[in-house]
């Protein structure tokens, strides 16, 4: 990890979250969280160019978005399998506001995307600005996570018999001036 001493950022952080800020890349690591797939695999999957689904391969490996699962050897070349670990933690609360927007406006195109496929039916959808108990909070968040964890841990590849096509995004955090009191301490 590198801070920027001006400002307090961790500069891996902000990259991370500068590469994932495009649509095309959420897209390539929603699909990477089922399979670990090569760039031609990613390109046929998404309706991209070889070229274009490399690219957009490369970045997210670059910054550690993406592993290289394995390799293997076609036509003389070498072909990496590229897999989307969601399970590991990152934290981009050091990030600057400015590039936690774009992560968010990149998140809402695709979740827009996403709405335009929708099936009729089964669904939710939440927005809340308000003050709640910490404990409430905190559990709430738990909950976050461990609805977060078990769907990128239990993604399948497209098609898979007996699994439905979902859509899920989470954003949640405290407000500024969002603690009081002894809690105003605790940060998540």
């Amino acid at each position: 990890m590198s801070v920027d001493a001006t400002t307090g950022t961790d500069d891996d952080a902000v990259a991370r979250l500068r590469a994932s800020a495009h649509p095309v890349r959420l897209r390539i690591m929603s699909l990477l969280t089922a399979e670990a797939m090569s760039a031609a695999e990613v390109a046929r999957a998404l309706d991209l160019t070889h070229a274009n689904a490399s690219y957009h391969l490369r970045v997210l490996h670059d910054v550690g978005e993406l592993v290289v699962d394995s390799e293997e050897k076609i036509r003389g070349g070498v072909a990496k399998r590229y897999r989307y670990d969601a399970s590991r933690e990152v934290a981009d609360r050091t990030s600057a506001v400015d590039d936690r927007i774009a992560h968010a406006r990149a998140n809402a195109l695709e979740i827009e995307r996403r709405l335009r496929d929708a099936a009729r039916g089964g669904g939710s959808s939440s927005d809340l600005e308000a003050w709640v108990p910490l404990d409430v909070w905190r559990r709430a968040l738990d909950l976050m996570h461990e609805a977060s964890h078990l769907l990128h841990a239990e993604a399948r590849p497209a098609g898979t018999p007996d699994t439905v096509h979902i859509s899920a995004t989470s954003n949640a955090f405290t407000m500024s001036g969002g603690l009081t009191g002894e809690d105003a301490r605790w940060r998540p």
